[in-house]
């Protein structure tokens, strides 16, 4: 318990020290440049204290439960000996923790309200929940094969750079065929999905998976997930706009 209490007394004052520089820069900005004070301060502390405590809560779960997880269920598996068994967790990871992120899901419901005001599908609810849900899928089906393609590269050793030089090539390509409309959409998915929820699972897989396959070194191939993670969801999401635009066309 004391130990328990210390590593969280540890984790409140690292939340402390890491939101010191962005509540200073506002401070700065409100009081020297603005000059005036906020319309309710009461509520500004209020909510940087919750902000403090949440983040603070988070980081310490993360230590206690989730990276632990992560690692063992990758050890474990990689212990088994059974590829498909392990492949097949890493999709269903990187389905399951991107379809569940709250990131995700305000960018897609919004993307649907833009696509809806510009015309490019029915202004009905329908409509927008069919196109936001379609982003959903698409964004977490990218972002699992994307973990796939990343524990077969441990597995096998196959080269990071040329995996990434390759798929920016193609989005770079498919960017010029896509419509306007989805390009930032999709740029923009790249980023959300590599958020709260996937990132500590998904990293801690990738260590655990690469800790526990001989000949490999958790440092130089157990990361490397995150990168196929934030490029996945681009070329998918191109796609997604390239198809919608010719089933509408």
């Amino acid at each position: 318990m004391q130990e328990a209490l210390k590593g969280l007394w540890g984790d409140l004052l690292g939340s402390l020290r890491d939101l010191a520089p962005i509540v200073l820069v506002i401070g700065v900005f409100q009081f020297f440049v603005l000059e005036e004070a906020p319309a309710s301060l009461a509520g500004l502390l209020g909510g940087t204290a919750l902000v403090v405590l949440g983040l603070t809560f988070f980081i310490y779960g993360l230590r206690l439960a989730l990276f632990p997880v992560g690692e063992s269920l990758a050890f474990s598996l990689a212990r088994k000996g059974s590829v498909f068994w392990l492949i097949l967790f890493a999709f269903v990871l990187g389905f399951g923790t991107t379809i569940a992120e709250p990131a995700l899901i305000a960018v897609t419901d919004e993307a649907a309200e833009i696509a809806a005001s510009a015309g490019v599908i029915a202004a009905t609810d329908e409509a927008r929940d069919w196109y936001a849900l379609g982003l959903r899928l698409t964004v977490a089906i990218s972002v699992g094969l994307a973990i796939l393609i990343g524990v077969l590269r441990i597995l096998t050793g196959w080269s990071l750079p040329l995996i990434i030089i390759t798929g920016y090539l193609l989005v770079i390509a498919m960017t010029g065929m896509a419509p306007a409309e989805i390009i930032g959409i999709a740029y923009d998915s790249g980023g959300v999905t590599t958020s709260t929820v996937t990132v500590p699972l998904v990293a801690a897989l990738g260590v655990g998976l690469a800790a526990s396959v001989s000949e490999r070194n958790p440092m130089v191939d157990g990361f490397g997930l995150i990168a196929l993670a934030s490029l996945t969801p681009i070329i998918f999401v191109l796609g997604y706009g390239m198809v919608v635009q010719w089933l509408l066309s």
